[in-house]
């Protein structure tokens, strides 16, 4: 199924898991936001309590020194960590980052080929969900890692 971009109502996220609202990106059938579309990443797999989001780099996403700028890879880290958490919570239940520290460790080019940014829930209460995200190449070198903790509340 192609993608879409757009929002879900809140009347069906409410009587969604988190894990089929998260699913339900990987596959298509609901719309990835609209920065996924403006930044060209994609929800790719997604299980409880992991999430992986993809992106193949290019001159697009270059800062003035000629590397990708550190904001997109925060946002697959944000966004892969945050799913993750969410990949975790009941129907009528959401979450949103209170806090990310991330970590770059190699610089990112076009050259760099596709991508992958893996979040894994650590921990998830009644309140705080807290997650590990990697971005990784295709040959699995550790290209940047974080952290989050996100607030978890009724929808």
């Amino acid at each position: 199924m192609a993608k879409s971009y757009g929002t879900v109502s809140a009347e069906q996220k409410l009587k969604m898991s988190g894990l089929a609202f998260v699913q339900g990106l990987v596959s298509g059938a609901l719309p990835l936001n609209t920065i996924a579309r403006t930044l060209g990443y994609d929800v790719a797999e997604a299980e409880r309590g992991r999430v992986v989001v993809t992106l193949v780099p290019t001159d697009a996403h270059l800062n003035p020194a000629g590397t990708v700028h550190g904001g997109l890879t925060a946002t697959l880290l944000d966004s892969c960590m945050g799913l993750a958490v969410q990949s975790t919570l009941d129907a009528g239940t959401s979450q949103t980052t209170l806090e990310f520290k991330i970590s770059l460790v190699r610089p990112i080019t076009p050259d760099t080929g596709p991508i992958r940014a893996e979040g894994n829930v650590l921990n998830c209460g009644r309140r705080i969900g807290t997650a590990e995200g990697r971005v990784t190449d295709e040959q699995g070198r550790l290209l940047a890692h974080g952290t989050t903790t996100c607030l978890i509340f009724p929808s």
